[in-house]
This record gives C-alpha cells, sequence and structure tokens, in this order.
C-alpha cells in the first residue's frame, strides 16, 4: 500500500482525501499543513494518517506527494520534495509562469531524480493540444469566462465593475504568462494551456466576466499541422470557493488513481 504526501488540507485538500480515502491500496496519508490548523486537519484525518508541519525528518517516507497548497507553496517545497527523490503532483500550475520557476523546478527534479506532474484541473483537450505541439501550432488561444462573481477579489475588480454589469465585458487580453501571473486565483488553467502548447509568452488569453454565465466555462481554440482543435467545458464551481471549478479538484484525484492503476488512461 502507497504513503500520500497531502500538501495542503484546505476545501480542495479535504475534497481529495475524502474522495480517495476508502482507497485500498492507499495506506497512510501524511497531511502538511500549518500549525495553526493543524489540530483541524488531524480531526478531519482521524485515523488515516499523520499531520506534519515540516518533510524534513519525515518517519514515513512518502512513495508520492500531492500540492494544492497554493503558489507559494509551490516554490518553497515542491522543489525541496523533488529534490529528496519525490516524485509531485500539483494542482498550482500557474506558479511556473514567474520568471526562472520552470528552470528551478527542472532543475531540482534533475537532481533527484524525480517527476513533476501537470495536472489540467478544470480543462480539456490538454491531451490532444501536447500532441498536437508535435507537428506544430501555428495558434492557440484561450478563453475563461465566468460569473461575476467568481472574478471578486481579484485584479479583474479593478478592471470593470462586477457588481453591475448587464452584459459579458471582456477585460484582460494577452498572454498565458500575463494571465496566470495577474489573476493566479483564477487563471491556472492559462498556464496549462501555455505549457501544453505553444508556451506561455504566445498563447493568447481572453478572460470575460459574464453575468448570464451558469458556470465557469473555459475554452481552447488551436490551429496547426494537425488541423483545428476547438474544445469547451462549462463546469460547476467548487462549493466552497467560486473561483475554482469543482473539475479541478476531480483532475488531482484522476492523477492520484493513475499512480494506483495498472492500467492508465
Amino acid at each position: 500500500m502507497k504513503t500520500i504526501l497531502l500538501a495542503g488540507f484546505g476545501a480542495m485538500g479535504q475534497s481529495i482525501f475524502d474522495q480517495l480515502r476508502d482507497d485500498p491500496r492507499i495506506g497512510r496519508w501524511l497531511v502538511l499543513e500549518r500549525a495553526e490548523r493543524a489540530d483541524d486537519a488531524r480531526r478531519k484525518l482521524g485515523r488515516h494518517g499523520q499531520v506534519v508541519q515540516s518533510v524534513d525528518g519525515l518517519e514515513t517516507r512518502p512513495d508520492f506527494a500531492v500540492e494544492c497548497a497554493g503558489h507559494e507553496v509551490l516554490g518553497t517545497l515542491v522543489p525541496q520534495l523533488l529534490e529528496q527523490g519525490i516524485d509531485t503532483i500539483v494542482a498550482s500550475v500557474g506558479a511556473l509562469a514567474l520568471p526562472g520557476m520552470i528552470e528551478r523546478l527542472d532543475a531540482a527534479c534533475q537532481a533527484g531524480r524525480a517527476q513533476l506532474t501537470l495536472v489540467p484541473g478544470a480543462l480539456a483537450g490538454v491531451d490532444a493540444l501536447a500532441a498536437a505541439r508535435e507537428s506544430g501550432l501555428a495558434s492557440v488561444h484561450y478563453t475563461g469566462r465566468k460569473p461575476p462573481g467568481s472574478w471578486r477579489g481579484t485584479a479583474a475588480a479593478s478592471l470593470c465593475d462586477l457588481e453591475h454589469l448587464a452584459e459579458a465585458t471582456v477585460f484582460f487580453e494577452g498572454t498565458a504568462r500575463e494571465a496566470a501571473a495577474t489573476f493566479p486565483q483564477n487563471a491556472n488553467v492559462a498556464a496549462m494551456v501555455g505549457l501544453a502548447g505553444l508556451g506561455l509568452d504566445q498563447t493568447r488569453v481572453r478572460l470575460i466576466a459574464d453575468p448570464a454565465a451558469g458556470g465557469n466555462t473555459h475554452t481552447i481554440s488551436a490551429r496547426g499541422a494537425f488541423g483545428r482543435l476547438e474544445v469547451m467545458v462549462e463546469a460547476a464551481a467548487f462549493a466552497s470557493n467560486p473561483k475554482t471549478s469543482a473539475l479541478a479538484g476531480m483532475s488531482i484525484v484522476r492523477a492520484v488513481r493513475n499512480r494506483l492503476n495498472a492500467i492508465v488512461i
């Protein structure tokens, strides 16, 4: 049975644990959480594992790790895990848009002979986009459309009047790197599209606040020698965080199951 280190036990981390805790192939969980939230995490984790505040000196070495704690953790904890040879599944893909982050993570992978897995989150078609890159891509566009409430608390609030929108409003157009850096809570998907396709600086992104939107809509459009790709997902919002699509958590669960399964899809 496997031991999994789960970095972050907020709403997303707890959802992942709840969906996987009865999997007989997982023998133990190590949950990395801040001291002020440790007691709550221990109560929810119960008999399934241990809560730790640091990966230094772990009594049990995890078989692999899962990060769902945010961009800051990716920049500090994840390189440490990789350098120790611990394969890591990462949810905070948008952090890879920060200057030098890809190079830093790649160096850590090389040093520890470990593998970093990026989950597609709420996106569909990432596998096809990455495959199409092999024959050359001419253009890649990502459009994110969400209700105004899903953009509250982000830079969008200073770019349009989220409280009084009467129609769909485009408040950002730029590169995937710019989108991921400016809207870290909403644009992990933009970074994922960039990394899978033409790159962060060649992928074009448009973000929309739409009062008529029924959910968070993600659209990828690409052209190249392979032909034409058009993929759209209208995802329900995560129950406790409207800025995140529920499918994002499901994507992490799938990545964990792929580490456990003999046959991988």
